[in-house]
């Protein structure tokens, strides 16, 4: 049985997604690096052969793909037959399951980019990798001065009927905003749903910046999985946000 094993290295996550002949997900994997990027991708390989040995032996890895950040070295790790940036990966992973997808946004750990499509292909695209207010990152330095799990993050928000405005533009001056919000009194669901709105705002005025966001839009990256994100990012742009299957791993399964 023949497969294809697409690889994703970002600054915080791994991702490995394995595809039969047809584009059908065997398997696949999220996990967080911890900061040492080949001993992830090592530890993940041995997880694939334990799985593969476990469910179909005669299953036969023929070519395999690496995209993210740490690309390169996780191609020399593994002998990649190819080697993808990340936009042409998450471009064709989108295009195979929202064929007329016109707008991509992904927001991973440390970075966050924009891209548009037209007619399955990618013809514009814009990268944050300076600052961290607009990406995972963000949400989780929070999260832990609230002392919420980040996935808590999410359900808090839609509770908000008034959301707190939250000075965010940069990660540092909101954490102090968001203290002086809590000593004044205002509801913690109602300073969670400010953080998700700041952090949307912050990204379409960055990242997004200058750019025709033109539906359907699509949101990947682990950030996606949390609703409060999909909600601020439908309230601010008026729109449906579509977060596919296989939202936090698209960049493996479209390399």
């Amino acid at each position: 049985m023949e497969t294809y094993l697409g690889i994703d290295v970002g600054s915080l996550t791994v991702k490995f997604v394995l595809i039969n002949e047809k584009g059908e997900v065997l398997y696949w994997t999220y996990e967080r690096t911890g900061g040492r990027p080949i001993e992830a991708i090592q530890r993940e390989l041995k997880k694939l052969k334990e799985w593969i040995e476990n469910h179909n032996p005669k299953i036969e890895i023929s070519g395999v793909g690496t995209t993210g950040s740490a690309r390169y070295l996780a191609g020399v790790i593994v002998g990649a037959d190819l080697i993808k940036n990340e936009i042409t990966a998450h471009a064709k992973g989108v295009c195979h399951f929202i064929p007329d997808a016109r707008t991509v946004i992904e927001i991973g750990g440390q970075d966050s980019k924009i891209i548009i499509l037209e007619n399955g292909v990618a013809i514009d695209f814009a990268l944050n990798l300076v600052c961290s207010a607009g990406t995972g990152a963000f949400l989780d330095a929070q999260a832990f001065r609230l002392g919420i799990p980040v996935e808590k993050f999410g359900e808090l928000a839609l509770k908000s009927k008034n959301p707190t405005t939250i000075g965010s533009r940069c990660s540092v001056f909101a954490e102090s905003d968001m203290i002086h919000k809590q000593q004044i009194g205002h509801k913690l669901e109602d300073i969670v749903a400010g953080l998700c709105e700041g952090l949307a705002r912050n990204y379409l005025a960055g990242v997004a910046k200058g750019k025709k966001i033109l539906p359907p839009i699509v949101f990947l990256g682990g950030v996606s999985e949390n609703v409060g994100m999909r909600w601020a990012f439908e309230k601010a742009l008026g729109q449906k946000i579509i977060v596919p299957k296989y939202n936090k791993v698209m960049g493996a399964f479209g390399v």
